[in-house]
């Protein structure tokens, strides 16, 4: 079965995503929010955030689609698919590519060095990112961070020509900018959302980066095959640095400074707020973090959820164009659909967390584990499936796309639970856990092209199980040790009627 063969198949499926599946995500949306308005503040707070975690996708996404046209051997050394058909044409569009565009002699090790450079040193700086931005605020911080990221994607084209080194160095600097735009939001939840609504705004917010993979993947090959692989950094690039003004104009700090929101809003947030402080604290419970089992839970979860999902978007067109033997363009379009597919999903599945949770249906911990479990266990099964059904295209591309809408239940599951045990900690947290993350790119990144590398026969099988069986590990600490509750440590601390009492007698004491 040739990709050829296939074509009118995948553009259909293609089709019917643009013209069904997103006009109806939109009407739910707007079905779901309108109340006695168009929209609440808040929920347009999330959809700038979207557009924000969109640009930042794209910036970030560019070099996977890219590398396949920026190398001249993408292919594992499995023996090439025996379609004349198949093979013809890669011959032809790796001359167009010649003819338009550099092309560089990377090993599939330097690929994966390249293609994981962006937290080599963003793994390092989370921690202050989110600790400034817990005592400055975030507007600053995530407009800085998307005019960064643009900026750095404009210069990827030429950090290429001067070598794989200056490329590394530039994707690196992205990767801190990127840390800036993902910590920093999360810090303006903890003043705008609503403990019941905290999943439903936080998913709008993150399905941006699906929408924005989505989009790159479904034109990018289309770019490299026409004008050049340079220009989709240079088309993506321009674009966010133009939309890095929505996050310096439209986003605030806090529903009290934001000079529109309606004062019925602006009481009800303060209200479902009322109960937790989430002030900034100028002094971190350092000792009491570091021996709390629901906070390594939720780290351990994030380090094993994003080994995954690391490896599925840097690797997903290469998988494609080199275990399948799709051409760039068909690989980017089909890379395309499981990322249209999460968008649509995330969206969805944060809507039904907090229903359960607002109607009291299940606890905020239970709703938390049952939808990790429910993204771990069917994800990893799914992928895993992938090294029997290689040899099939079109079910290969399905159980991609499944595995993707299943795998973000995790996002209304353990990625968003250090909101719910430390509220007040939130933006510090949020860059703890972008240590871990990063830490999982890094070796995510460097171990799939180790593997592609040394083992040509079963390298893609290989990587698959080893990121499911890191996924369930990580599931399963999450189960065992995570919580819901508002740890100890997180809560404010108010003087006893003791403590006054002895203050008191001391400072009788001092003043005889």
């Amino acid at each position: 079965m040739t990709w050829a063969n296939n074509k009118f198949f995948f553009i259909f499926t293609l089709q019917f995503v643009y013209i069904v599946g997103i006009p109806l995500t939109i009407i739910l949306l707007i079905t779901t929010f309108v109340k006695t308005s168009f929209c609440t503040t808040r929920h347009g707070l999330a959809f700038i955030l979207l557009i924000c975690n969109f640009i930042s996708a794209t910036q970030m996404t560019c070099l996977n689609i890219a590398m396949p046209a920026m190398v001249n051997h993408t292919a594992s050394p499995n023996p090439p698919n025996n379609s004349t058909d198949s093979q013809d044409y890669s011959n032809v569009t790796l001359e167009e590519f010649q003819a338009v565009a550099p092309v560089y002699e990377w090993s599939a090790e330097i690929q994966g060095l390249i293609l994981g450079s962006t937290n080599y040193v963003s793994f390092l700086i989370p921690i202050p990112i989110g600790y400034v931005t817990g005592v400055f605020g975030s507007k600053k911080v995530v407009g800085a961070g998307l005019l960064l990221s643009s900026v750095m994607t404009l210069f990827i084209p030429l950090a290429a020509d001067t070598g794989a080194t200056l490329l590394i160095v530039i994707r690196a600097i992205q990767g801190i900018a990127q840390t800036m735009i993902m910590t920093g939001q999360f810090s303006i939840w903890v003043k705008w959302a609503p403990p019941v609504e905290r999943s439903q705004l936080t998913n709008i917010a993150m399905s941006g980066v699906s929408l924005g993979i989505f989009i790159v993947y479904t034109v990018g090959g289309f770019i490299c095959e026409t004008i050049g692989w340079p220009y989709v950094f240079y088309i993506f690039g321009a674009v966010g640095s133009v939309s890095c003004l929505l996050s310096f104009s439209l986003v605030y700090n806090n529903p009290m400074s934001h000079p529109f929101i309606s004062t019925d809003e602006k009481t009800y947030i303060t209200c479902a707020l009322g109960q937790q402080n989430s002030s900034p604290n100028w002094s971190l419970p350092i000792m009491d973090m570091t021996k709390s089992l629901p906070l390594w839970a939720i780290l351990v979860s994030y380090f094993c959820e994003y080994w995954s999902l690391y490896v599925m978007t840097l690797y997903t067109p290469t998988y494609l164009n080199s275990a399948l033997q799709a051409n760039l363009k068909n690989s980017g379009v089909l890379s395309a659909l499981p990322a249209v597919f999460a968008f649509i999903s995330t969206i969805l599945e944060g809507l039904l967390a907090d229903f359960l949770i607002s109607r009291k249906i299940f606890k905020v911990i239970t709703v938390r584990k049952l939808f990790t479990s429910i993204g771990v266990l069917i994800s990893s099964s799914l992928l895993m499936s992938l090294h029997w059904v290689k040899s099939s295209p079109s079910t290969s591309v399905a159980i991609l796309v499944v595995r993707a809408s299943i795998n973000n239940f995790s996002n209304s599951g353990s990625l968003v639970n250090f909101m719910d045990i430390a509220p007040r900690y939130t933006s510090f947290l949020k860059g703890l856990s972008e240590v871990f993350s990063s830490a999982a790119g890094i070796g995510s990144s460097i171990t799939t092209g180790f593997i592609l590398q040394k083992d040509s026969k079963l390298g893609w099988r290989n990587v698959f199980f080893l990121s499911a069986a890191i996924k369930v590990f990580g599931l399963i600490i999450y189960l065992i040790f995570g919580k819901a509750e508002v740890q100890d440590w997180a809560k404010e601390k108010t003087a006893t009627t003791t403590e006054i009492e002895n203050q008191a007698k001391e400072l009788q004491v001092t003043r005889l």
